[in-house]
């Protein structure tokens, strides 16, 4: 098993030909192995400003935890998961309003290169507290296949590999894969291919959660 750190560019660069040569990794990553890691994939301002927001939400209350299914078929189930998370609508925050509109640019840009057919993204704000997991699964649900690539950005500043929290990737391949949720990095696979599970951590775990969806054969 490996343990991937990121770690990349200054806190203090993040240029557009840095974001744009992300991208490209990215479609290449997605090609040929299913999955993609980048580090510092947005200004270290705008992540902060994200990772203020999450906070900032949770001490109003307004994350809730999360459950198992969709729609109506939700349940909470504690043995399971236990982050709480709150959906992001455009036009709520200026940083998850740019947030939202970088993730659009990625999406047409997995269109253009890798006829994805990709439509719309939708992302959520996830805390675990201390301790928090959720168990091994997947990504896309038994009778909707539209989720076909998994997004995960980080909003942990200084974050030890001894503080725990990875997200642990079942590869195809055999392999495994820990990924700690330092700030800056993205994460992304592709949602029916890839088992993954939260490991607990020891202090508050932040993250900001999606999924690029395309036209699906289930229900709306």
């Amino acid at each position: 098993m490996q343990v991937l750190i990121p770690s990349g560019p200054s806190l203090n660069t993040c240029s557009s030909n840095t974001l744009g040569a992300s991208v490209a990794r990215i479609i290449d990553d997605l090609a040929e192995h299913g999955w993609s890691l980048q580090t510092q994939f947005i200004a270290p301002s705008l992540t902060c400003e994200l990772s203020e927001e999450c906070r900032k939400r949770a001490a109003a209350g307004l994350l809730v935890q999360a459950g198992i299914g969709r729609g109506a078929l939700t349940v909470v189930s504690e043995g399971l998961r236990g982050d709480h998370i709150q959906w992001l609508d455009a036009g709520q925050n200026a940083a998850c309003d740019q947030y939202l509109a970088v993730m659009d640019e990625l999406r047409q840009a997995l269109n253009q290169a890798l006829f994805m057919g990709l439509e719309d993204f939708e992302s959520h704000f996830a805390l675990y507290p201390p301790g928090a997991y959720y168990k091994k699964h997947l990504d896309r649900f038994r009778d909707d296949d539209r989720r076909a690539v998994s997004v995960v950005f980080y909003l942990n500043e200084d974050w030890q590999a001894e503080q725990g929290g990875a997200l642990r990737l079942y590869l195809p391949n055999g392999e495994i894969r820990d990924v700690l949720p330092q700030a800056g990095s993205l994460l992304l696979f592709l949602s029916a291919d890839m088992p993954h599970e939260v490991l607990p951590a020891t202090r508050d775990r932040l993250s900001l959660t999606g999924w690029f969806r395309r036209r699906g054969n289930g229900p709306l």
